[in-house]
């Protein structure tokens, strides 16, 4: 992985000459090629390469689709894209994030912007984007190569299945692959058994770039998602599919000797269908039939230009998104009670972002950002809108909202240490659920969630500031850093004593409000030592506190965390000792129905070996998580499920 903290730097596309600041990035290949950067290779998934980021942690529902959270905030705060696509959730209990539905073989790179220092293509990244970068050969890479993955955890027998191969000339290249994953229920600390943790999915991928001329590239992308038979032991119901299809059309024109460096524009579309299901649930008082759709069709064009002092990015970008869910109860011996969730919500949205990153000359640096959006919203669905009208007498069916942002950081960079300090105001919409849904169950506190058309844009300003310096002649580097977000007219449920619950056994209600202000603070201390030529020292401190405007903890903010390795590599041989834990948490959201949750640490262990035979590599990868086969659940864990006992896992990677 490579870790810069919040000091910016840039990443370079493959395919082009453009570059753009981005706080982290974990790798999850090499362009062309099929080496992995995570511990257990390709076989990875991406919640555990997400993992790998110390601006994001994870909400977990189950084994399956956890919810990135960066900065603490969760993904009504975070932009996240695929190769700059928009692709929105069809899930009214986020039970499938955009990240869900790629899968590493199909992945290059997982690109982070802490806070409003965003990517050109996000919008209301109040706590920050990531942007999925899928894997393309690229032309004038091997003429043929191909990958082969098999992996095995014997907690919850989970098995791995992939291959993918490339084909590359000069003017032409593709790739593809499928991957497939089936895991049974896992067992948590101790050997109990957590039911309806099981999940299968497959995926399979197609990217082709073809070079119309020496400045001309047409590149398509097609990925095809299918999970089934999804358990949720954090949820009342299960999910019977998720399954999405994602396309998209670019062409790019190049540059060689010009201010311009490259202009792409891509045109994409994405149809996201997903299922719940509650038929293998034993004693279900009431069955329920839950289906979403989310379709989004949208378009980019990102002209990137420089002249030695200046690296500027303009967009322009469009997308047009229609979310829908309904929900038929039948109850035993009645007739069945049909209710629309999500009305039908065709959201329009377009914006103009610019970057520019000004090289100032004798190590200092100035990077500036801004985007505006309009977007206009109009509840489709006649029933949904009149069932919501009961509670707000006089909305509408259409909105306009006006949402920007405007960031500011500023570096000096010296041989031994650099600073970084900024600024940014930013805002962002309401989600369609917390604008637009109904009686929608949260299990997390057990009250009925309704929507507020009446809400107002949500904003923040956030204040950051980094430092790294590095000692023993390079060989130990110490990163520190901070950031703090101060919002204004913070979106969260609100208790609402005059209306009763719909879902049985639910606690109450909650209609979505607006409180007068909030604070998120992060702090984080990384440390690294080459202790020698193959051994690594690395351990990462991490502290939140989040506020409400009566002081009171806001939920899911994580306790102090700590995280330290070593690493020991040699020739062809590399292995890694770990230890990961967090305190008590004794600021938690007792009154936003957050209860205690206990200190854990765990240890984990890897290694791998890396053969060569006739040019071809084969790497063997093993380890054991949660040695001492700890029983602990995390700040994250929905419902406080318990995360898996110990685990030995062992996967090959063959490459031809």
């Amino acid at each position: 992985m490579i870790s810069i903290l919040l000091v910016p730097f840039f990443y370079v596309d493959s395919l082009t000459t453009s570059s753009h600041t981005i706080d982290e990035v974990v790798v999850v290949s090499v362009a062309g090629e099929g080496r992995k950067r995570s511990v257990k290779g390709q076989v990875a998934s991406i919640d555990e390469h997400l993992s790998e980021l110390s601006h994001v942690n994870l909400v977990r529902r189950g084994s399956y689709a956890w919810e990135p959270v960066v900065n603490n905030m969760a993904t009504e705060r975070v932009a996240t894209t695929i190769d700059g696509m928009k692709i929105f959730y069809a899930c009214t209990d986020k039970m499938d994030p955009v990240t869900s539905y790629v899968e590493s073989s199909n992945l290059q790179s997982i690109l982070l912007n802490s806070g409003l220092n965003g990517n050109p293509q996000s919008t209301g990244n109040i706590g920050g984007s990531l942007d999925l970068k899928l894997r393309r050969t690229g032309f004038n890479a091997d003429p043929f190569h191909a990958n082969v993955d098999v992996g095995y955890e014997t907690n919850g027998h989970l098995q791995v299945y992939g291959a993918d191969v490339a084909v590359s000339s000069q003017h032409f290249y593709t790739n593809g692959g499928v991957f497939y994953r089936h895991a049974d229920n896992y067992k948590e600390g101790g050997g109990r058994k957590v039911q309806f943790s099981q999940f299968q999915k497959v995926n399979a991928f197609a990217n082709a770039g073809v070079k119309l001329s020496d400045s001309n590239i047409l590149e398509g992308t097609f990925i095809f998602d299918r999970a089934t038979d999804v358990g949720y032991p954090a949820l009342n119901m299960d999910v019977a599919k998720a399954e999405a299809f994602i396309t998209s059309l670019s062409y790019k024109h190049q540059w060689a000797e010009s201010f311009l460096n490259s202009w792409e524009t891509k045109a994409y579309y994405n149809h996201i269908t997903h299922v719940m299901d509650d038929t293998k649930r034993p004693d279900v008082e009431i069955h329920m039939d839950m289906p979403g759709k989310s379709w989004t069709s949208g378009l980019y064009s990102l002209v990137s230009a420089s002249n030695g002092r200046h690296d500027i990015q303009a967009n322009y970008d469009l997308y047009y998104n229609r979310l829908f869910a309904d929900m038929t109860m039948y109850p035993g011996g009645a007739a069945p009670m049909y209710m629309v969730t999500w009305p039908d919500v065709g959201t329009l949205n377009t914006g103009v972002a610019l970057n520019d990153h000004i090289d100032l000359g004798g190590g200092h640096q100035l990077h500036l950002s801004t985007k505006v959006a309009w977007q206009t919203q109009r509840l489709n669905n006649e029933e949904g809108y009149h069932a919501l009208r009961v509670f707000f007498p006089g909305m509408k069916q259409n909105y306009q909202q006006v949402t920007g942002r405007i960031a500011a950081n500023y570096a000096v960079r010296r041989k031994n240490y650099e600073v970084n300090v900024g600024a940014g105001w930013g805002s962002r919409a309401p989600t369609v659920t917390e604008a637009y849904g109904y009686y929608l169950n949260n299990t997390f506190n057990q009250y009925d969630y309704i929507g507020n058309p009446r809400l107002k844009n949500e904003s923040a300003i956030e204040l950051n500031g980094a430092t790294k310096w590095q000692m023993l002649n390079g060989k130990c580097q110490i990163g520190l850093d901070a950031n703090a977000f101060f919002f204004s007219n913070y979106i969260i449920g609100q208790f609402e004593t005059r209306l009763s619950p719909m879902t049985v056994d639910a606690e109450g209600v909650k209609v979505y409000g607006n409180l007068d202000h909030a604070t998120i603070v992060n702090t984080s201390l990384n440390v690294k030592w080459k202790m020698a030529t193959w051994l690594t020292w690395d351990t990462r401190l991490g502290y939140a506190i989040g506020r409400d405007d009566k002081g009171d903890p806001l939920p899911l903010i994580s306790p102090f965390s700590y995280t330290s390795s070593l690493t020991f590599a040699h020739r062809r041989f590399q292995g890694k000792a770990e230890l990961r834990g967090n305190s008590r948490q004794t600021h938690y959201g007792k009154k936003y129905g957050e209860t205690v949750t206990s200190a854990w640490v765990i240890g984990n262990i890897s290694g791998q070996y890396t053969l060569s035979i006739q040019r071809h590599d084969l790497t063997l990868r093993a380890g054991v998580e949660n040695l001492a086969d700890t029983r602990y659940t995390t700040y994250s864990d929905w419902c406080d499920i318990p995360q898996k006992g110990r685990n030995v896992y062992v996967n090959l990677s063959w490459q031809l």
